[in-house]
């Protein structure tokens, strides 16, 4: 998934999907004193009879030092797109399983930072190649 601004997300776990809409990126340091990158999506509820009861908010919370070295190791430059794009796939990952969807801010484990940090270069790469 390379387009991080607008994707639908689902089924979950009780058959719905979501339109979902980038909203913004920004250090975490200046909002929570948090050494993250936070990406903050708005959900909503394809099925939702208004769209006002159909609409949530998610920020996933990139920790900076995972993102730094994940980067190294990976030889891959650390930008906003790239960020975007893993707090993207968190968040598919949040939507199919129903994991912390109750919670309004989800920071990612190291393990799943790393493995869709992974997958994103490779698609970046299968991208370039098919050119």
């Amino acid at each position: 998934m390379l387009n991080f601004r607008e994707f639908e997300a689902g089924p979950d776990p009780f058959g719905r999907k979501f339109n979902v809409l980038f909203k913004w990126m920004q250090t975490a340091i200046s909002l929570r004193h948090a050494d993250t990158v936070d990406v903050k999506f708005l959900l909503i509820d394809e099925s939702a009879v208004d769209e006002n009861h159909g609409r949530t908010q998610k920020t996933i919370a990139l920790p900076h030092a995972g993102l730094l070295a994940v980067s190294k190791e990976l030889n891959r430059p650390m930008d906003d797109a790239w960020c975007s794009r893993i707090a993207a796939a968190h968040l598919l990952h949040l939507v199919e399983t129903g994991e912390d969807m109750e919670k309004d801010l989800v920071t990612v484990p190291l393990p799943d930072l790393k493995r869709y940090a992974e997958n994103i270069v490779k698609s970046e790469s299968a991208e370039v190649h098919a050119r």
